[in-house]
């Protein structure tokens, strides 16, 4: 199948056209998305795992005899992988380790006036529920990045949810992974029921305090509403479909940049690409590319139909290039450029950068050690993607001696008195009158 895109040039639009080009798709029927993922929330709160289980039959065509994956299970999901694949999910769990380990926070304790101390210290969220999708494919990876950060952190619940298989079964390497990675109890649930498990807790499933991990349309809608009530469970990030955006100039071979666009849009039809160059002839050769490439791979139905909505943008300049992807705000941003790195300063927003020719944004969704989950549908203006900090709570410790108060209290009882709060007051107050 040939592809033809049309090339926008960004000099020959107005304000309103130029929103226009870098605006996502709408998400379709998003009410009816919401009623129908609120029922699921509330059958599975009432009536727990029978919910699932009917849930699982009517959304999966299973019929699931035990919720949990058991230990046999486990043993014949070893068996089912190659010593090569299991060597790869090690390696790729020993760099995700290491980058991890890494972003260990310091505590912070000072003395910020006389007799005043004041101390930053780390906790690790104690029960955390761990979403693996596995509809257009299962992702072992997304376990990895998951369970690695959660065992640093030391949550001390870490449970996982991904959909089963019409065996009944869970993904072998899903399993392989998770367990590689000291995840013990998993679940055969998918989608706005295993969020619902997660946040409420069942008779099986264990209820925890924040849920992590990519999901379609339902599993985004779930994480939302349940992050929305106060018996339910924090999301890690917001997060729509999956995009990237190419930033090259002429010097990016148009084979490259064809490849990590149909990547990326082979995740989903509603993924996003986007190409942002200086280069006209790039963005025509990188057309030529995508029909050549598309022909030699196996989800064609799936990326004819995400190439349809890509966007190959011609700039004037590389600063323009690079106003157009902090506007956009990518989930990931490749630079492919004659000298990529001088532009990794200019950035603002971007979930995670790949620099230079040989950075595919593969490598990173599986074993540079950075960690895949990202935010993405622009929220990358405002939120990061998951960190050892996410796992983790922080808190603040604040100690005054006798003479700290002394020092300082006359301050707190007069901003005090200014906000007209003077029980406030008072309580610094007593405490300064019995040291007279």
């Amino acid at each position: 199948m040939s592809v033809t895109l049309r090339i926008i040039d960004w000099n020959l639009l107005g304000s309103a056209e130029r929103l226009s080009a870098l605006k996502r798709p709408a998400q379709k029927d998003a009410v009816a998305l919401f009623d129908g993922v609120r029922s699921i929330i509330a059958d599975v709160r009432s009536r727990g795992d029978a919910a699932l289980r009917d849930f699982s039959q009517r959304f999966d065509g299973v019929a699931l005899e035990s919720l949990e994956v058991t230990e046999t299970e486990f043993a014949a999901a070893t068996r089912a992988l190659t010593v090569e694949q299991i060597a790869a999910l090690d390696r790729a769990i020993d760099n995700v380790q290491r980058f991890h380990e890494a972003q260990r926070p310091a505590p912070i304790r000072m003395e910020v006036s006389p007799g005043v101390v004041c101390e930053q210290i780390y906790r690790p969220i104690e029960a955390v529920g761990l979403y693996v999708p596995a509809g257009t494919a299962p992702l072992p990876s997304a376990a990895i990045m998951l369970a690695v950060p959660a065992r640093i952190a030391g949550c001390t619940t870490r449970v996982l949810c991904s959909p089963p298989r019409k065996d009944g079964t869970v993904d072998p390497a899903v399993l392989v992974a998770a367990q590689r990675c000291d995840i013990t109890r998993i679940f055969k649930l998918g989608g706005a029921q295993a969020i619902a498990a997660m946040a409420f807790g069942t008779q099986s499933v264990p209820k925890t305090d924040k849920l992590y991990g990519p999901g379609n349309s339902w599993v985004t809608a779930a994480k939302i509403l349940v992050a929305n009530d106060a018996e339910g469970a924090a999301l890690d990030l917001p997060a729509g479909p999956s995009e990237v955006l190419v930033l090259a100039d002429e010097t990016a071979r148009p084979e490259f940049v064809a490849a990590d666009l149909l990547a990326q849009a082979e995740h989903s039809v509603d993924a996003q690409v986007v190409l942002v160059t200086t280069s006209r002839a790039l963005a025509e050769s990188v057309i030529k590319e995508l029909t050549v490439q598309m022909a030699r791979l196996s989800r064609g139905k799936t990326l004819s139909q995400a190439i349809e909505h890509a966007r190959l943008i011609v700039v004037p300049d590389l600063a323009t290039a690079v106003d157009v992807s902090n506007i956009y705000a990518p989930e990931h941003l490749i630079l492919q450029t004659r000298e990529p790195r001088s532009l990794v300063n200019r950035v603002r927003n971007a979930g995670s950068i790949f620099v230079g020719p040989y950075t595919p944004e593969t490598m990173g969704d599986y074993c540079t050690g950075a960690n895949h989950v990202l935010p993405t549908y622009g929220f990358a203006r405002a939120f990061s993607g998951l960190s050892l900090a996410d796992f983790m709570k922080r808190m603040t410790v604040q100690e005054l001696s006798a003479d700290g108060i002394k020092d300082l209290g006359p301050t707190a009882v007069t901003l005090a008195n200014t906000e007209g709060l003077d029980a406030h007051a008072n309580a610094v107050a007593v405490r300064l009158r019995s040291l007279q």
